[in-house]
């Protein structure tokens, strides 16, 4: 156990602060964050050009060192020395909060060991700031962040959530946007209310409210630009007890069955979601299967 009294005058030891910054509008910047940035003797930026530009608008001359996830392994015993001896350091990403899908939890992490305190600033992050605005629930959420890039990957990584009854909240980027939402449409069903955001805060701000199988569609036809933030519906008591009622009715070869006809699925996928679904082992239904269609 350890206990961290964030303001106490500790001598010599400096301290982290994890600084938010704007994710899109620089009027989002806080005085708090500012002023932060012009009191740390280093700022350890993801980007250093990109945060210049940010430090450049606030006249915020405090010098930089890159810290990103190539090089964090070299940078964190570097840094845990200089707060030592007594530096206080201002770590950012290149947008939001650090360490939410971007670099921050090593140098968090060997902070403590060191018992050297870590505050952290408020401020924006782009998937609660999409979630208030989105309309689905926001009382009960899970983040996710980005989905794996890979199709098989990442429906499996969807297929682990299928059941969950919080709002769910992926970033993706606007060039797998498109494939991501066929993939939520196929494994979560596409009556299943979904919300696509892009370009928070920005002058472009988006948001498309609708049926996955209605953003899957637009998607086919339309490109859009910008980071995206994804919000899925929770599935519901009914949808959970539907889906246990249609398992009992089916044999394991019929269950494989209804989900390739019904969701488009191939017998593959059928069988690795009909095997998590029924918490059976995935050799066991592929050989049920194949030994009956054989």
């Amino acid at each position: 156990m350890s206990k961290q009294k964030s303001f106490d005058k500790l001598g010599p030891i400096g301290k982290l602060y994890l600084v938010p910054t704007p994710i899109g509008n620089l009027q989002d910047m806080t005085f708090r964050a500012v002023a932060q940035l012009s009191e740390a003797d280093v700022i350890a930026s993801e980007d250093t050009r990109n945060t210049q530009k940010l430090l450049n608008h606030f006249e915020i001359t405090t010098p930089q060192i890159s810290f990103h996830d190539h090089n964090y392994r070299e940078r964190i015993p570097e840094l845990i020395r200089r707060m030592e001896a007594g530096e206080v350091i201002a770590q950012v990403s290149d947008a939001g909060m650090p360490s939410i899908s971007d670099p921050g939890h090593e140098l968090v992490v060997a902070c403590a060991e060191q018992g050297i305190p870590v505050i952290a600033l408020p401020g924006a992050t782009a998937g609660v700031t999409a979630l208030v605005a989105s309309g689905l629930p926001a009382d009960r959420f899970t983040f996710y962040g980005f989905l794996p890039r890979k199709k098989n990957e990442q429906v499996a990584a969807l297929e682990k959530l299928a059941y969950k009854k919080e709002t769910l909240i992926f970033y993706e980027s606007p060039y797998r946007v498109k494939a991501t939402f066929a993939n939520i449409a196929t494994v979560f069903g596409g009556n299943r209310q979904v919300v696509l955001c892009r370009e928070l805060t920005k002058l472009h701000e988006e948001y498309l409210r609708g049926t996955a199988e209605e953003l899957a569609d637009y998607l086919k036809e339309n490109d859009i630009k910008g980071e995206c933030c994804i919000l899925v519906e929770g599935t519901s008591e009914e949808e959970q007890q539907t889906a246990e009622i249609e398992w009992t009715a089916f044999s394991v070869v019929e269950h494989v069955d209804s989900l390739v006809e019904e969701e488009g699925l191939t017998s593959k996928e059928a069988i690795k979601k009909v095997s998590k679904l029924r918490g059976l082992k995935k050799q066991e239904v592929y050989a049920a299967y194949h030994q009956n269609n054989s």
